[in-house]
């Protein structure tokens, strides 16, 4: 099934989402099963395969195709139960996002991400739903990734935010827990594979689309927070991810160059009252030992880029600060809890 963007555009408003169903007293188990997806023809089979083949139904996939060059829509037709969103041109992962998640069933109360080079194992949906029918003080669930070369290690158990603005996937590189895990909370998802409830992402206005890509979860995962949504992580629901694997890699410049300019917009957009003040010198030493960490190693051009074009969005990013924390409703103390304090932060970043 293809669904024409432009039917997508025309009725969506730039001041949110389509909420579906939002009422808390009875469960909504509709969830629509989204992946945006760009050039992943060779991963796009066995991720879609691992849809169809889910325990738990999807009410609905669609899968958004960016503007894809190589074989995926070819892929996509395939599966005659996935619906296909073309556009004819690569509008990023934010936007993407945001359109599949107008174009969602309204009967949807529940909106699933997925990673095209994330392949989830068949009771992934399944614990995610029953998590968040068992724990409806949460709305955000993230799934238990690992290395899709390597099971025998983590690729990430949710997202952790430094105070000094540096984020990481947490446990990534250390070996699969062997004993059982209970669920726990966490600050964010990754959205290589996560469950939002749909009324708060159309609350908080879903991705920020200026980010194009990387960091973009993060954002969103810290916006909701501060709208007072917070984040389940679900060791049961496990899904093998690639990673960065339609975009180069992780040291490639596309993913230096967002991820590091996206770092900045979020710290600047996010960190609440005077948790901003306080850790902003942190935030600077952050950015400037960034600079002359990549430099050394060959990659000073597209790091000072991503810099210098960090600092041009100020303006704009501290007008949807304002915004942001206007409609905070959540304590700094709060937020406090929650951020990372290790005295040296994870080697292996998200950028």
């Amino acid at each position: 099934m293809v669904v024409s963007w432009r039917a997508v555009c025309h009725c969506r408003e730039k001041t949110g989402l389509n909420t579906g169903s939002s009422k808390h007293n009875v469960f909504n188990r509709k969830v629509t099963v989204i992946i945006v997806n760009w050039n992943g023809e060779r991963f796009l089979e066995r991720c879609l395969t691992a849809l169809i083949n889910q325990i738990l139904k999807p009410h609905e996939i669609i899968l958004l195709d960016n503007g894809s060059s190589d074989g995926s829509v070819k892929i996509a037709r395939q599966f005659p139960k996935v619906q296909l969103m073309q556009l004819n041109q690569n509008t990023g992962f934010a936007r993407g996002n945001n359109l599949a998640i107008e174009a969602a069933s309204a009967e949807s109360g529940w909106i699933a991400l997925i990673n095209p080079d994330a392949f989830a194992e068949p009771r992934w949906l399944e614990a995610l739903l029953e998590e968040a029918e068992s724990n409806p003080e949460f709305d955000v669930f993230g799934s238990r990734l690992i290395n899709a070369s390597d099971p025998t290690l983590l690729d990430g158990a949710g997202d952790a935010y430094h105070v000094s603005g540096l984020v990481w996937r947490m446990g990534h590189g250390s070996p699969v827990p062997t004993s059982v895990e209970n669920s726990r909370e966490v600050f964010s998802p990754c959205a290589a594979a996560a469950l939002y409830r749909r009324s708060a992402l159309h609350e908080v206005g879903g991705f920020d689309e200026d980010y194009f890509c990387y960091v973009e979860d993060v954002d969103l995962g810290f916006r909701l927070r501060l709208a007072g949504y917070r984040c389940l992580y679900v060791p049961q629901s496990v899904a093998h991810h690639v990673g960065s694997g339609t975009t180069g890699g992780q040291h490639s410049d596309f993913c230096m160059y967002h991820g590091h300019r996206n770092l900045v917009w979020t710290f600047i957009k996010d960190m609440p009252g005077i948790l901003f003040w306080i850790l902003l010198p942190i935030h600077l030493l952050l950015n400037f030992s960034t600079i002359v960490h990549f430099s050394i190693y060959g990659q000073g051009k597209v790091i000072l880029k991503a810099k210098l074009d960090a600092v041009k969005g100020i303006p704009k990013m501290w007008r949807k600060r304002r915004q942001i924390q206007s409609g905070r409703n959540v304590s700094v103390i709060n937020v406090w809890h929650i951020l990372n304090k290790r005295l040296r932060p994870a080697n292996k970043s998200k950028v």
